[in-house]
C-alpha cells in the first residue's frame, strides 16, 4: 500500500520546515512507501523558499503553486488530482494537527475503513472565535446529514483515493468530504488526536465560518438528496404551493357564493393566485432540472452509481 501525503498552505513560513522534518521522521520510522504533495494557495510570505531542500530529497515530494489564493477546499483538490497512492492523509500546515496520530489513522484504514477523520476532542484554539463556531457547525452537519462524526473540519483525515475519484469540491466544501463519501457507501470511521496550539501566523476562519457552513450545507444536502432526481424538490414544493392555492380558491368561492362577499375585497384571491403561479413555477423549474441532470450525466459518461467491486466472470472472459 502506498501513501500521499496533502498539506495545503498558505503563509505559513515558519510552520513548514518543522512539519515536514516530523513527518518525514513517521514516514521513514513506518517505513512506508509514500509521497509528499505541498499545494501553496498563493502565499506571499515567501514560505516556498523554505522548502527548496525537501523536493529533493525521500521520500519525493511534490511542490503546487497557485498563481492566487482560490481556497483551501481548491488546495486540497489539486492535491488529489495529483496523487497516486492507494491511500491519501491531508493535514493543516500550522503545526496544530500531529504527524504522531498517522499511524493510527492508518491502522483504521488498513481495518477496512475507506475515510478516517480525526476528532480534536480537545481543542486548543480560543472559545468564542474558533472552538464555539466549530462546535455549532458540528452539531449542524451531523444533524442535517446524518454522518455520525463529531469534527468535521479537522483537516487531518485519511481516505482511500478510489473514493476521491467519486466526487469534485467546490467551493468550501472540503469539511463535508466525509458527507460526500458516506452518501457513494464509504465505511467511516474516527480517531480521536492530538491539537496543539498555534503557535505561528494566524488563523483564516472566525464566527464567519458558521454562515459559510450553513450555506455549504444546504448545497450538499441538496446535492446528497436530489442531484439525480430534482424534479422530486422542485415538483413536490410546487405541488405544495398549487395545494395551497387550490385551497384558498375554493375558500374564496365559498365565501363569494355562500355568504355574498366581494371577490375583489377578499384577500384570498390574490394568495389563491400568487401560491398557484408559483406552485406551477416550482414544477416548470424542477422539469427544466430534470433535463439539465439527465445533460450532465450523459453528455461527460458520468454515473449515478458507485461499484465496490465486480466478481466473477461474464462472456468477455
Amino acid at each position: 500500500m502506498t501513501f500521499a501525503f496533502v498539506i495545503p498552505f498558505f503563509n505559513e513560513k515558519e510552520s513548514l520546515s518543522p512539519l515536514l522534518d516530523k513527518l518525514i521522521e513517521v514516514i521513514r520510522s513506518q517505513n512506508w512507501k509514500s509521497e509528499i504533495i505541498l499545494v501553496d494557495d498563493g502565499s506571499t510570505d515567501g514560505c516556498e523558499k523554505n522548502l527548496e531542500p525537501y523536493l529533493h530529497q525521500s521520500p519525493p515530494c511534490k511542490l503546487i503553486r497557485f498563481r492566487r489564493n482560490f481556497g483551501q477546499t481548491t488546495a486540497i483538490q489539486a492535491g488529489f488530482e495529483a496523487c497516486t497512492a492507494d491511500v491519501v492523509v491531508t493535514m493543516d500546515a500550522d503545526l496544530q494537527n500531529a504527524p504522531e496520530d498517522i499511524p493510527r489513522l492508518i491502522e483504521r484504514i488498513n481495518q477496512g475503513f475507506d475515510v478516517v477523520s480525526g476528532w480534536r476532542r480537545h481543542r486548543a484554539d480560543p472559545f468564542f472565535s474558533r472552538t464555539l463556531p466549530s462546535l455549532i457547525a458540528n452539531v449542524l452537519i451531523r444533524r442535517v446529514t446524518g454522518v455520525p462524526l463529531h469534527d468535521f473540519g479537522c483537516t487531518l483525515k485519511a481516505y482511500r483515493l478510489n473514493i476521491l475519484r467519486e466526487f469534485r469540491l467546490y467551493g468550501e466544501m472540503h469539511r463535508f468530504i466525509p458527507v460526500c463519501a458516506s452518501w457513494q457507501g464509504a465505511r467511516i470511521a474516527e480517531v480521536e488526536v492530538t491539537h496543539h496550539p498555534r503557535r505561528h501566523g494566524e488563523s483564516k476562519y472566525g464566527m464567519i465560518r458558521v454562515l459559510k457552513v450553513v450555506l455549504d450545507l444546504l448545497t450538499i444536502k441538496f446535492l446528497g438528496d436530489f442531484s439525480t432526481k430534482p424534479l422530486y424538490f422542485f415538483g413536490g414544493t410546487g405541488m405544495v404551493l398549487v395545494s395551497i392555492g387550490a385551497v384558498a380558491a375554493l375558500v374564496t368561492a365559498i365565501e363569494k357564493y355562500v355568504y355574498g362577499d366581494w371577490v375583489h375585497k377578499n384577500p384570498l384571491l390574490l394568495l389563491a393566485v400568487f401560491f398557484s403561479l408559483m406552485g406551477v413555477q416550482m414544477i416548470l423549474i424542477g422539469l427544466l432540472a430534470e433535463i439539465g441532470v439527465r445533460n450532465y450525466y450523459e453528455s461527460q459518461g458520468k454515473k449515478t452509481f458507485s461499484i465496490l467491486e465486480i466478481r466473477g466472470k461474464g462472456l468477455d472472459a
